[in-house]
């Protein structure tokens, strides 16, 4: 104990240096950290979350390590532990309002990492109402918190009545499929979130097919079957389960999951999943594990629009409690374009920029931030890119698109490039005619309408335009 205190001046020696090149980073991020010790070069910290421990690591540890190494002539190491109540954390000075509004109350917790980054943030342990089990459930992903646009729309609505939100459940099973980073496990969770609101009583499982496949697995390995089998069939009123295209190619853990599937449906317990494309889509999946997931109700989720994307944007900024200016909200929305994720990332990193560097969030500083932090954006695809895309996806050769065969199949396919090289490449419609047998820019026309009019109105093609635009790198 004598050696921790002998090495307490050293430690606040350091500390005073930080805190003075950067004082209102300093007292944002240490005020969520506690010193535990100082001993035979080992520098022991506790944080209130993993987010706040990696982010300190990231941007503080570096210079605060050298200042200890010149205070002791020792390399150090650090230890970290989690925990959610510090008794006695580094600063208990809120920081200065430098972009972030300061409440009253004490002071903001750290910004907590995207939605869905979950390698970022210790595993979430809420309590279940009956048998004290972890849920699983992430608490920032409620129905309150989810921007609904025309994006989504469907698929939020699917999923307040498989939660029972207009009083009687519908939709079961809950089948809701898109893009990375777009709001499914968003909305999966906020089911569970809203039938453990209505019934405290429910037993929710939170799963995602991985882990699912990695329970089954050392199931089997230590002959629990029994026990495995009876978590998720008996003791389940709600199945979560996200990533269910996780499961391709596993037969053995796809027919423990047709029963445990067949189980809880005769049963009248609900079960919600997502997936990164359509059931129809789904590749090395059984048929009837797929005719399944097509017995409820099916719920897309597409890339937002600028619109709904500045409405994210500033709703993010809200629950983090950050003063954003409305043209900030816009430049954001318009630099990332195809992934909520991403979009709130890009939030995050400016704030966190802001505060280290003590600086306003304004256009300015935000056009300088995205410059140097967003990827280059991918150049536009070639026609012939698209087109060897559609055949891929509709198995036909590229001579089918481009001659004059009329037959139903190769006429969708062609109207879809059509389509895709009208939106992704702004050609004109005598240019597209020229690629595609010369047709006349009236009968492109009619493809790229047609197309478009499917796409609002109809799930599957939908679902072919997204698959589509994921090959292409959208």
């Amino acid at each position: 104990m004598s050696q921790v205190i002998g090495m307490k001046d050293v430690w606040d020696g350091a500390i005073a240096e930080l805190r003075a090149k950067a004082p209102t980073s300093f007292d944002r991020w240490f005020c969520a950290i506690q010193f535990d010790g100082l001993t035979d070069g080992v520098l022991q910290l506790r944080a209130q979350n993993a987010f706040v421990r990696d982010f300190v690591t990231t941007h503080h540890l570096p210079l605060l390590r050298e200042k200890i190494r010149e205070r002791t002539g020792l390399a150090v190491d650090v230890t970290w532990i989690i925990d959610s109540e510090l008794a006695d954390p580094v600063s208990s000075r809120p920081p200065e309002p430098v972009g972030f509004t300061t409440p009253s109350t004490p002071p903001p917790a750290p910004l907590e990492p995207v939605v869905g980054e979950a390698t970022m943030r210790e595993p979430l342990q809420l309590r279940d109402g009956r048998d004290g089990l972890p849920s699983g459930l992430n608490p920032k992903y409620l129905f309150a918190n989810f921007v609904v646009g025309t994006s989504n729309d469907l698929a939020h609505a699917a999923a307040l009545a498989a939660a029972g939100a207009g009083s009687v459940r519908r939709g079961n099973p809950l089948f809701i499929f898109g893009g990375t980073g777009l709001g499914k496990t968003h909305l999966l969770h906020a089911v569970g979130h809203h039938i453990r609101a209505s019934r405290p009583q429910a037993r929710i499982v939170v799963v995602s097919a991985e882990a699912f496949t990695n329970e089954f697995i050392a199931a089997l390995a230590n002959k629990e079957m029994d026990a495995f089998r009876t978590r998720y069939r008996m003791q389940c009123d709600l199945l979560l389960m996200d990533d269910v295209h996780n499961l391709a190619g596993r037969e053995q853990t796809q027919e423990e999951f047709f029963h445990t599937f067949n189980a809880l449906y005769h049963a009248d317990k609900q079960i919600v999943v997502t997936s990164d494309r359509d059931p129809r889509e789904l590749e090395r999946m059984t048929d009837r594990l797929v005719s399944r997931f097509t017995w409820g109700l099916v719920a897309d989720v597409q890339v937002p629009k600028l619109e709904t994307r500045v409405a994210i944007v500033k709703k993010k900024a809200q629950l983090e409690q950050l003063e954003l200016d409305d043209d900030v909200a816009v430049l954001l929305a318009q630099a990332v374009r195809s992934n909520v994720r991403e979009l709130e990332g890009a939030l995050i990193r400016l704030a966190a920029q802001a505060s280290i560097l003590g600086r306003r969030i304004d256009l300015e500083f935000a056009r300088s931030v995205l410059a140097s932090s967003l990827p280059a954006r991918q150049q536009p695809v070639s026609v012939d890119e698209v087109i060897r895309a559609v055949c891929h996806h509709f198995n036909l050769r590229s001579g089918d698109l481009l001659g004059k065969d009329r037959h139903r199949s190769i006429a969708n396919a062609r109207h879809v490039a059509i389509y895709l090289c009208r939106q992704r490449l702004k050609c004109s419609y005598p240019e597209l005619g020229r690629h595609f047998g010369h047709r006349d820019h009236t009968s492109v026309m009619h493809a790229v309408k047609k197309v478009e009019a499917l796409r609002e109105n109809d799930p599957e093609m939908r679902g072919h335009l997204d698959a589509i635009e994921r090959r292409l790198g959208s």
